[in-house]
């Protein structure tokens, strides 16, 4: 790369933190000064106001996406040689949860816009399927109208993987309230992020609730009575206080994100790169923008060798992945999942891009491809 281009980065935490270190330092300073470093009325309200925001009646905060996960799972049932049905092309974290619980992870090959796809899910099913477990890639939600169809017909509880989707609805419904559990990540790259690791379960549902707030805290109902040997899993109040002051400029940062997938969308050349449109049902909220296309390879050293930093969600499917050897699945199982690794290239979208930079990247993109034709 040429030294004197000025770099645009893929996320860009630093100007977050100088637009908001104003506010967000006595925060911070409060809750150290305070001494209340685990539970109490921070964590209290932050899920309070989650839970308002996702429209379900509870919430639980907790220390990670992944353990969010790990939780909605046990909490429904999920046992060692038990089935979870979910897609190949998510974060490793995903299938990781249901391995730690000595179930099997059952694939299921996914759409044009990287969502499961419902259609093969039913075939899947066995009478040793405990869940299905969505994942809303890139903040766009999965069809859980036919998901849900599918998971009251055989009665199995489906749980939504949110992590990258907070904020999204799909046909009016908000992720996360839709299935029998949510779950979230507010790791530092969502929309809704912490400085540190951090997550929170959502549901209508009064016993997993209820569930998930013991289990979280070791498994103790009181201070000297463990109902049920838990976790470790509490989310720590000063991430919560951060939480608390973010939630309230989360619409905005969606807002300019959807606005930046919307400038992509209007000046990418299209003969060249594909990417889903929003469906009248939808409202993503872009966590990610990835678009598909040939020689991505190439176009990523290009794009690197011209100062823009992109990303790739994700270059190999977890059923490729060595992890993942002992479950069977091989190369040519899930064709769409393994085409789109090979094509996929994640372009910044962060609410910190300015229209010069937008106009750069796409510029660049498309002169990649008029010069290589």
């Amino acid at each position: 790369m040429n030294v004197n281009i000025k770099k645009i980065p893929y996320v860009n935490l630093g100007a977050q933190w100088e637009k908001e270190h104003p506010k967000l330092s006595p925060i911070i300073e409060r809750v150290l000064k305070g001494g209340q470093y685990v539970g109490g009325e921070e964590i209290s309200r932050f899920e309070r106001s989650i839970a308002r925001y996702c429209n379900v009646k509870y919430a639980v905060a907790i220390n990670s996406g992944t353990d969010a996960l790990t939780l909605a799972l046990h909490l429904v049932g999920v046992k060692p040689g038990d089935e979870v049905i979910t897609p190949p092309n998510s974060f490793i974290a995903s299938t990781a949860a249901i391995v730690h619980l000595g179930a099997k992870p059952v694939f299921v090959d996914v759409l044009a816009d990287q969502n499961i796809n419902p259609e093969l899910i039913e075939s899947r099913i066995t009478e040793k399927t405990k869940a299905i477990m969505p994942v809303h890639l890139t903040g766009r939600m999965a069809d859980m109208k036919s998901i849900m169809s599918i998971a009251r017909q055989y009665d199995i509880p489906v749980i939504e993987d949110a992590a990258q989707a907070i904020g999204s609805r799909y046909c009016s419904e908000s992720s996360g309230s839709i299935g029998k559990v949510g779950c979230f990540s507010t790791h530092p790259l969502k929309n809704l992020n912490a400085c540190g690791d951090g997550g929170f379960i959502t549901t209508n549902d009064e016993v997993i609730f209820e569930g998930a707030k013991i289990l979280r805290n070791h498994g103790l109902i009181d201070r000297n009575t463990v109902a049920e040997f838990g976790f470790v899993s509490r989310m720590d109040v000063l991430q919560a206080a951060i939480l608390n002051y973010r939630l309230t400029k989360l619409a905005s940062t969606i807002d300019i994100r959807r606005k930046n997938a919307n400038f992509y969308m209007n000046h990418l050349n299209q003969e060249f790169v594909f990417f889903p449109r929003e469906q009248s049902w939808e409202y993503n909220t872009y966590h990610t923008f990835v678009i598909q296309v040939g020689k991505r390879d190439k176009l990523n050293r290009a794009l690197a060798e011209s100062g823009i930093e992109t990303a790739m969600h994700y270059p190999v499917p977890i059923h490729l992945q060595p992890a993942a050897k002992k479950f069977g699945y091989k190369l040519g199982d899930f064709p769409v999942t393994e085409k789109q690794s090979e094509c996929i290239l994640t372009l910044p979208i962060h609410q910190f891009l300015t229209e010069a930079n937008l106009a750069r990247i796409t510029s660049a993109i498309n002169a990649f491809y008029q010069n290589s034709s």
